[in-house]
C-alpha cells in the first residue's frame, strides 16, 4: 500500500489547478528526500487505501471507519486524518484540539502572507456582513480583535462547524476575552462549510459570519455571494492551519 496525500482545506472547485500546482512542488521535495510521495491527492473516500477492521488507535481501539466501508464520492476528513497511510494533510486546529492531535504528528504550518488578516504563519477569520450592514474594516495590523460587539446583538450568526478554529472558535473566545459569548446573538446556524456561510448571509438567512482570511479571498474571487458582503470586524491572529501525517509511519502496514 502507498502513502495518501490530501490538501482538501481550500481546495475549491475553482482552484483544483492551483492546488494541485502546490501539491507537484511539495512532492518534489517529498522525492528529494527519498520519500516515494504519490503523484494525485486525495479527494475522496474512494482515493483512500482499505482499512479492513476500520482504523486502530495506540490502544487497539477504532478510531474510524474502514473507507472502503464510506460512500466513495464523499470526503470524510476524519477518517483521511487518521489514515495509517498518511503522508501529509492539511488540518485545523479545532480538530487538533479536540482529540486529532492524539492520532497525528504535526510537520508544518501553512502561510498567510500577502492575505488580507494573515502574516507568516498566523491568520485572522474576516467578520462578515451584508453590504451596508456597520462599517468596512481592515485588519488591525498588530492583530488583536476587532469586534463589533453591539452590532452582533440579538442578531444572527452562520458558522460552518462547531469544531471549526476559524469559523466558530475563534470568534467565541475572542467573545469570552471581551467579557461576551455566543449567547450575544439570537441564534447561531451551522452551514457546514464557510462557502455556505457566506451564502447564507448574502441570503439573508443569517447576518453574520466568521471566515477564515485565505477563504475570505476565495470567495471574493470566486463567489458570486460574496459581492454582496463586506467585512465588519476580525478575529485575533491564531496559528493558521497545520500539515499532519500519520503519527506511526506505519511500514508493515505500507508495504
Amino acid at each position: 500500500m502507498s502513502w495518501i496525500a490530501a490538501l482538501p482545506m481550500y481546495d475549491w472547485p475553482e482552484v483544483r489547478d492551483e492546488t494541485d500546482a502546490a501539491w507537484a512542488k511539495m512532492r518534489t521535495g517529498f522525492l528529494e528526500q527519498g520519500i516515494d510521495a504519490p503523484q494525485d491527492l486525495v479527494r475522496r473516500n474512494g482515493d483512500m487505501p482499505a482499512v479492513p477492521g476500520g482504523i486502530l488507535g495506540d490502544d487497539g481501539s477504532v478510531i474510524a471507519p474502514d473507507p472502503a466501508m464510506l460512500d466513495p464520492d464523499a470526503l470524510d476528513l476524519d477518517v483521511l486524518w487518521r489514515h495509517p497511510a498518511l503522508l501529509v494533510s492539511q488540518t485545523c486546529w479545532g480538530p487538533m484540539e479536540l482529540g486529532l492531535q492524539d492520532h497525528v504528528q504535526v510537520i508544518g504550518q501553512g502561510r498567510y502572507d500577502g492575505i488580507a488578516g494573515g502574516a507568516g504563519a498566523l491568520y485572522s477569520s474576516a467578520v462578515v456582513a451584508h453590504k451596508g450592514e456597520g462599517v468596512s474594516t481592515a485588519a488591525p495590523e498588530t492583530g488583536e480583535a476587532l469586534l463589533p460587539l453591539e452590532l452582533f446583538r440579538d442578531r444572527k450568526l452562520a458558522f460552518n462547524e462547531h469544531r471549526s478554529m476559524s469559523g466558530y472558535l475563534a470568534l467565541k473566545r475572542d467573545l469570552e476575552a471581551a467579557g461576551e459569548n455566543l449567547d450575544l446573538f439570537a441564534e447561531v446556524i451551522a452551514t457546514g462549510a464557510h462557502r455556505a456561510s457566506v451564502i447564507a448571509v448574502a441570503e439573508g438567512k443569517a447576518d453574520f459570519a466568521a471566515i477564515d482570511c485565505r477563504s475570505w479571498m476565495l470567495a471574493e474571487r470566486h463567489e458570486q455571494a460574496a459581492k454582496e458582503l463586506h467585512i465588519v470586524g476580525w478575529t485575533a491572529r491564531r496559528k493558521g492551519l497545520p500539515f499532519i501525517r500519520a503519527k506511526r509511519m506505519d511500514l508493515d502496514f505500507l508495504m
